[in-house]
C-alpha cells in the first residue's frame, strides 16, 4: 500500500497530523517537562509496585497479633541469640554462631557445638524456618537433658532429596521412626518450615506444611525400635521429658529464623 492511500485510510498518521507533534517536541522547554514526567511515573510504579508484591507477607522473626493470642512468642528476635546458651555451659553461642540479617547461622567449617534453650519445656509447639545447601546435615533436639549428655529426639534435617524415606530423613525421629510421605526438601538458598508439637506423651512433626510423623511416648512402637537403634543403652530414651531445645552443631552451614514456641495447656488447639 502507498504512503498516500494509507493517509487516506488512516489520516491522523499524515504529515498534517506529524506537524504539531514534531514542533511540539523541538522545544526545549517541553522536552524537559516530558522527561520529568516521565521519571515521576517511573518513580510512581517503582514505589507502588515493590511494596504490592510482598503485600500480605509477615515480617521474619515477628509475631502477629493472632499469634500472640495465641501464646506464641520468639526464641530468636533476628537480632540477638540470647535465649539460647552454650551446651553445658551458662555462656552465649560461641564464634562460629552467628547473627546475620535476621538468621541464626551455624558456620560452616567452625565448630562451635551445639546450643540449647534456656529454658525447658513439657508440653509445647515449636516452629522454625531453615535453609542449607546441598548436602547439608543439621537436626532439631528435644527432650534434651543435660546430666545424660548431647542426646534427644532429634528432628532431623537434610539437604537432600530421596526416593524412599527412611530412619534418617529429613522431618523424621533420627535413628528411630521414618517420616510418612515427606515433600522434597528445599535447598539453599530456598527456605524449608518445621514445626513439632508434644502435648501429653504424643509427638508431631511437620515439614513444609505436611504433618510427616507421629508417635506416642514410651509406646511399645517406640521403645522396640528404640531398642534396635543406637539409642538402645541410654535410660529412658523413647520417653517424653520436661527438658531443653538444641540446635545442633553437625559441622554443615545451616540458618534458622522465625524460632517461634508456644507452651500448651489443656484445650489447647
Amino acid at each position: 500500500m502507498s504512503n498516500f492511500a494509507e493517509h487516506a485510510i488512516y489520516p491522523w498518521t499524515g504529515p498534517a497530523a506529524r506537524t504539531p507533534c514534531l514542533s511540539f517536541l523541538q522545544n526545549p522547554v517541553n522536552r524537559h517537562f516530558l522527561t520529568l514526567k516521565n521519571a515521576t511515573f517511573f518513580l510512581f510504579l517503582l514505589f507502588t509496585s515493590v511494596p504490592a508484591a510482598h503485600a500480605g507477607e509477615p515480617s521474619s522473626n515477628t509475631l502477629t497479633a493472632q499469634e500472640r493470642a495465641d501464646g506464641w512468642r520468639l526464641l530468636f528476635n533476628g537480632k540477638s541469640a540470647s535465649s539460647w546458651r552454650v551446651f553445658g555451659k551458662d555462656a552465649p553461642p560461641a564464634s562460629g554462631w552467628e547473627v546475620s540479617q535476621g538468621w541464626l547461622i551455624k558456620r560452616a567449617g567452625a565448630k562451635p557445638g551445639n546450643i540449647v534453650s534456656r529454658e525447658e519445656f513439657s508440653n509445647f509447639e515449636f516452629s522454625w524456618e531453615w535453609r542449607m545447601e546441598s548436602g547439608g546435615n543439621n537436626g532439631i533436639k528435644y527432650f534434651v537433658d543435660e546430666t545424660r549428655g548431647k542426646l534427644g529426639h532429634e528432628y532431623q534435617m537434610l539437604a537432600k532429596l530421596e526416593q524412599k524415606p527412611s530412619k534418617g530423613s529429613t522431618g523424621g525421629f533420627y535413628a528411630v521412626l521414618a517420616p510418612a510421605d515427606p515433600p522434597p526438601v528445599r535447598f539453599y538458598p530456598k527456605i524449608n518450615s518445621s514445626r513439632i508439637r508434644v502435648e501429653a506423651n504424643k509427638v508431631t512433626h511437620w515439614l513444609n506444611g505436611r504433618k510427616v510423623l507421629e508417635y506416642i511416648c514410651g509406646s511399645e512402637d517406640v521403645l522396640s525400635n528404640v531398642a534396635s537403634s543406637k539409642f538402645k543403652k541410654v535410660a529412658k530414651f523413647g520417653e517424653k521429658l520436661t527438658a531443653r531445645l538444641m540446635l545442633t552443631d553437625h559441622g554443615s552451614e545451616c540458618g534458622f529464623r522465625n524460632l517461634k514456641i508456644r507452651e500448651l495447656t489443656a484445650g489447647s488447639k
